[in-house]
């Protein structure tokens, strides 16, 4: 989980710097088909074959509409307005929404009122972040496409946890399956939002390749086999250390402010991500009662 959180909290900092040559879409495109070409590669050298049936084919492509296609290009739509810290901090919701989806749908398990309050603390955390009480830009046309890409994930969870983790495919071919999926889903929309004008430059190059091969090929990998180990809520609690790994980039790389604020934001976060995770007790079953003898006379 830190080394997802690692990769997908820098993704930020890789869209906003790809974007300075990219269209959204074209970001997209680039990062997904990238991310398919390393994992397919991967999934092949291990003797690992694609799933051929049709019905593991849909499933796993409503999983990349709404776990690729969609949040992808809205993410990157939604940073030509909004800076890389609201976009953490919208993505930072997805465990809430697909939470809510995992209750509205019956297939989320009874939660403890520790795991809920640490759901809680873990939002409130990344409020604390970023303060957007004081600052602008969150009641935007770029923030709702942020906030729609986090329900987009959210679905996507919950769908891969419902249709697609039973089917006996290893995180490999699920994710190989995934992105080409959602390549030939994105690959659809270019003729509508992807023929501008590129204007290629080395950042924008090396920010759209590491965000295909690490923020999407091994992420997504890393990403279907926690879904599949530890089911889809306690998977998207990754999302609560993306502003985290977000401020400390930016404070590191970009000179951005570090304050006593986001510190204490920071440490709430790791608190509500631990107490979200945190298995409840095993039942204490007593030990079976041993009847006393009866004694019988002679």
């Amino acid at each position: 989980m830190g080394v997802l959180a690692l990769l997908w909290g820098s993704s930020f900092l890789w869209i906003k710097i790809a974007l300075t040559g990219l269209s959204p879409v074209q970001i997209a495109l680039v990062r997904t088909l990238l991310g398919a070409a390393v994992v397919v590669a991967i999934t092949v050298s291990r003797g690992q074959r694609l799933p051929a049936d049709r019905g593991t084919w849909a499933h796993v492509g409503v999983a990349a509409l709404f776990g690729n296609a969609i949040p992808f290009v809205l993410f990157a739509v939604g940073e030509q307005t909004v800076d890389s810290g609201v976009a953490g901090v919208l993505n930072s919701t997805t465990p809430l929404w697909t939470l809510a989806l995992g209750f509205a749908l019956g297939s989320e398990k009874r939660r403890t009122p520790v795991q809920l309050t640490g759901l809680a603390l873990g939002f409130g955390g990344t409020l604390l972040i970023f303060a957007p009480w004081q600052r602008g830009g969150l009641m935007t046309w770029g923030a709702l496409a942020c906030l729609l890409a986090a329900i987009s994930y959210a679905v996507a969870y919950t769908h891969i946890g419902r249709h697609v983790s039973g089917r006996g495919l290893s995180s490999l071919q699920l994710t190989s399956t995934q992105l080409l999926a959602g390549g030939a889903l994105i690959a659809v929309t270019v003729p509508v939002g992807g023929l501008q004008p590129v204007h290629l430059d080395a950042g924008a190059l090396i920010a759209v390749g590491i965000l295909g091969v690490f923020g999407t090929g091994a992420a997504f990998i890393i990403n279907n086999r926690l879904i599949a180990d530890e089911g889809p809520t306690n998977a998207t609690t990754v999302g609560y250390l993306l502003p985290v790994v977000s401020v400390l980039l930016g404070a590191a790389f970009l000179g951005e402010d570090l304050n006593l604020r986001i510190v204490a934001g920071a440490l709430v976060v790791l608190v509500g991500v631990a107490l979200s995770r945190r298995a409840p007790a095993p039942a204490v079953v007593p030990p079976p009662t041993v009847a006393e003898p009866v004694l019988c006379a002679k």
